[in-house]
């Protein structure tokens, strides 16, 4: 008898998934993010597991992170209006981390769902419309329901409290948007003062740059249609060692954690696609003598085109990395598409929607790499002995 082994392992490792199921909604190892809610339902909300003990938390930075993210911030966003505010439901006493689970939600306050009406049995183009359908036979089209951006609020909210958490250990994120369609900063991030990212609508530290991005698009939200760019993230005090050297190294979680972001085509860090025209000899980070301090690595580089990682490993460097975004699926065109029995139609979208995704998806960027970096951190340090 001949015993097919394939099918036997096939059918093994699906009855091992379905006893012990992949963390679908949740992001990390130790330091954990898992997130519930729909555009349309009740609320946003998620349980942020690992969290240090005693920390303190500070609320109002919390909600200026969410702030950030929250829409109707300016003409060139979306015009809904929604408070956006956290509400800590666990996990915090007197003001500080208890170390148990951080349990938040976020209401939803100002949903338009009969905007999303005729949407009810057709494809929108480029959505996850069709996906979820085939994947699940039933979908939410009230704004896309799970595959919504405004899902991103649980993980600004999980930023937030990484971040508390990397200011203690001296690391800093900070993100800008760096292109909008064909308007875009030079490519190296030392050139600009990123302190005036906050200044304008658009998140660029460069204000005449950021003058042009914005009438692109607000021209662009005039026609209907949309446009896409780039966010660039710098993250500083970062120490060496985060990263593993086969299968977690840290710049591909940092790259996992980006593509996990709605609207998310691309991620490069250091030179990226740019160091293919380079000679080795131009791209390698020299190592120096670190006069710095006594405290500091005894070395240092050059250069930094490896973007602070090498071998998967951060080096002690800046990490820098490039985040690349789709123009937003939804225009407030006519489009041509298909119903749900396969018959070719038309749709026009309705409600509320944002033209360029870069300015709201700033906060976002910050947070799933403040995440990454805290939860490659806590890692590193359970290791030690």
């Amino acid at each position: 008898m001949v015993v097919d082994t394939t099918t036997n392992m096939v059918t093994a490792v699906a009855a091992d998934i379905v006893t012990n199921p992949p963390p679908m909604n949740t992001f990390g190892t130790i330091f954990r993010l898992t997130t519930f809610g729909e555009s349309h339902g009740e609320a946003i909300g998620g349980v942020v597991d690992g969290m240090p003990a005693g920390i303190a938390i500070d609320m109002a930075f919390i909600q200026a992170e969410l702030n950030r993210r929250r829409p109707g911030q300016s003409k060139i966003t979306t015009s809904r209006q929604e408070p956006d505010q956290i509400e800590l439901l666990s996990g915090v006493f007197e003001g500080k981390s208890t170390g148990c689970p951080i349990g938040f939600i976020v209401r939803n306050t100002n949903q338009h769902s009969q905007d999303y009406e005729n949407m009810r049995s057709v494809f929108r183009p480029s959505h996850a419309d069709y996906t979820y359908f085939e994947k699940y036979g039933i979908r939410d089209h009230r704004g896309g329901g799970r595959s919504s951006a405004r899902i991103t609020i649980s993980r600004c909210v999980g930023g937030a409290l990484a971040k508390l958490v990397l200011k203690q250990l001296g690391i800093s994120v900070q993100a800008y948007t760096s292109q909008v369609g064909d308007i875009s900063l030079e490519r190296d991030y030392r050139l600009y003062d990123l302190s005036l990212t906050e200044t304008n609508a658009v998140r660029c530290p460069d204000t005449a740059k950021a003058a042009e991005m914005e009438a692109l698009i607000t021209k662009v939200k005039g026609e209907g249609d949309t446009i896409g760019g780039i966010i660039t993230c710098v993250i500083k005090g970062c120490p060496a060692g985060l990263g593993e050297p086969e299968f977690g190294k840290l710049h591909a979680a940092l790259g996992a954690a980006m593509l996990s972001i709605n609207a998310v085509k691309g991620f490069e860090y250091g030179e990226g696609f740019n160091g293919v025209t380079m000679r080795g000899s131009e791209q390698n980070d020299i190592f120096v003598p670190n006069s710095e301090s006594s405290e500091s690595p005894c070395l240092s580089t050059k250069t930094n085109h490896s973007g602070g990682i090498q071998g998967g490993i951060s080096n002690g460097q800046d990490i820098y990395f490039r985040v690349a975004f789709k123009p937003v699926a939804t225009l407030l065109k006519e489009q041509d598409t298909v119903d749900l029995e396969g018959n070719p139609t038309t749709l026009t979208a309705k409600g509320r929607h944002d033209p360029c995704v870069l300015p709201r998806a700033v906060p976002v960027v910050e947070a799933m790499a403040a995440m990454t970096i805290l939860d490659y951190f806590m890692l590193n340090q359970s290791k030690k002995v």
